[in-house]
């Protein structure tokens, strides 16, 4: 097998992108070459995989086209957002059961100590309390998916007062 020549600086560009933008994943393939890069929460190292073939070649050029993509994806907020976050590691849930309606949704206004949804961990559900009072502007949190504390799932918008 042929010796795997990576640059070392796309890689680390690779993973800057990542985490600067909050991706859960970035794959980048190139011939018999395939690099992984998977995003962390706020406690994990970004590990970074990469796959080879018989030979391989040096990682394509990240584009500008490609990064001002990235860019435009995540989202941006005027005003005061707060983000709810996850309190731990379990199964985040948007409603009480599978055929409720969604405690929250985007636009609703909530309270202090509103519940926005339910994290499973160990056969437990733990509710998901609202620790701030505004509008929901955004919902990252995706229903029936594995979160790991600090994750975002809720950005609020708060009043200026």
């Amino acid at each position: 097998m042929d010796k795997l020549e990576i640059d070392v600086a796309q890689v680390k560009k690779l993973v800057e992108l990542v985490e600067s933008h909050h991706l859960e994943e970035l794959t980048v393939d190139s011939d018999d070459l395939s690099i992984t890069v998977k995003g962390r929460s706020s406690r994990h190292a970004a590990p970074v995989v990469v796959h080879a073939g018989a030979s391989a070649e040096p990682l394509p050029e990240i584009s500008e086209e490609y990064e001002e993509y990235i860019e435009a994806a995540e989202p941006e907020f005027e005003g005061n957002v707060v983000e709810i976050v996850a309190p731990l590691v379990g199964v985040f849930y948007r409603a009480p059961s599978p055929d409720a309606p969604n405690f929250v949704e985007v636009g609703d206004h909530i309270e202090v100590g509103s519940e926005v949804g339910l994290i499973e961990a160990m056969k437990v559900f733990s509710p998901i309390p609202s620790e701030i009072a505004g509008e929901i502007i955004d919902i990252p949190g995706v229903n029936g998916k594995l979160v790991h504390e600090g994750d975002v799932l809720f950005r609020v918008r708060v009043g200026e007062e």
